[in-house]
């Protein structure tokens, strides 16, 4: 009896990739901090997860009802073709609905919408729910699990059948992990780079140097406030500068070229690209496009897009 027991158990109660996953967003290698909103800003990692949800949204949807002869057809009238097909809540289109659901998986790892159900049960509603807001815990006496939102009213539990859970690549089939905490190293590389190339072209496209005076200097602050007056930014770049006091200025600063500056910028769109799988040519980068390899990978793409079917929660 007790073998029966042990074989119907339900599993460990799953683990949230924010609370004691391995893959977490935060500090990286290079300095920076990546999380859902530094992430964005990288415009490889916007332009991914915009081909991605947009081409999602604009799928077309149906409802389909199986026949006593096991074939199928679609349904127009039924409640759910309304809320998938034209507008799952008063907010909100098919379109706008389904491609903030896409964003939420390429960004988090997870996709939440809340069902409301009128009084028989059906459903009425769907309103999207923020997967940083979520945890999802296991019952210990049903063994059910149970969403618990932390909404701005206070913490919120939803049993599992009002809740609609699309989760992504994870290790327990319950709760997927984020592809931005994953790859938070190549991210975090790509802002660095960002940054640097910023920083470069604020600086007069001449980053830094040093200024030797022969004798002591009195005032250090004003004369390096003066300095960088005068020649510090890109509007001020390639002027003549005009030193004091026999004033000599050495550069200490590497060349982007021995850098390798645009070669890892270049490198930094392809891993971002490999992250998501999307062409490089969907986010512009047409480097080693040609019009055979497009047209192949374009095909390629749309045969990968998957509809996930929408079934269980309701």
């Amino acid at each position: 009896m007790s073998i029966f027991k042990n074989l119907f158990r339900s599993r460990d109660k799953p683990q949230n990739h924010y609370y004691g996953s391995p893959f977490l967003f935060g500090g990286t290698a290079a300095g920076k901090a990546v999380n859902e909103r530094t992430a964005l800003s990288v415009t490889t990692v916007y332009a991914c997860v915009r081909v991605l949800a947009e081409a999602l949204a604009g799928l077309p949807i149906h409802v389909y009802q199986y026949k006593s002869d096991g074939s199928k057809e679609r349904v127009f009238t039924h409640p759910l073709y309304i809320l998938l097909h034209d507008s799952p809540n008063a907010e909100m289109t098919s379109f706008v609905w389904r491609e903030t659901l896409m964003s939420h998986l390429l960004i988090y790892g997870n996709a939440y919408s809340q069902i409301i159900r009128d009084g028989r049960g059906y459903p009425i509603g769907l309103y999207p729910l923020l997967p940083s807001n979520m945890t999802v815990e296991r019952d210990k006496c049903s063994g059910e699990l149970v969403y618990t939102y932390n909404s701005e009213k206070g913490q919120v539990k939803l049993q599992r059948g009002n809740v609609l859970h699309i989760p992504g690549l994870g290790f327990d089939g319950i709760v997927g992990y984020s592809p931005i905490a994953i790859a938070k190293q190549a991210i975090g590389t790509a802002l660095a780079v960002e940054e640097y190339g910023a920083a470069f072209f604020a600086n007069g496209a001449n980053p830094g140097g040093v200024l030797e005076f022969p004798n002591t200097v009195k005032d250090v602050q004003r004369v390096k406030d003066s300095w960088n007056a005068g020649y510090q930014g890109s509007g001020k770049s390639h002027k003549i500068a005009i030193l004091e006091e026999g004033a000599k200025f050495s550069a200490i600063s590497i060349s982007p070229e021995q850098a390798q500056f645009l070669e890892t910028r270049k490198f930094s769109t392809n891993e971002i690209c490999r992250l998501f799988k999307v062409p490089p040519h969907m986010v512009g980068d047409l480097e080693r496009a040609t019009f055979s390899n497009i047209e192949h990978q374009s095909i390629r793409m749309k045969s990968k897009l998957d509809c996930r079917v929408i079934k269980s929660a309701f």
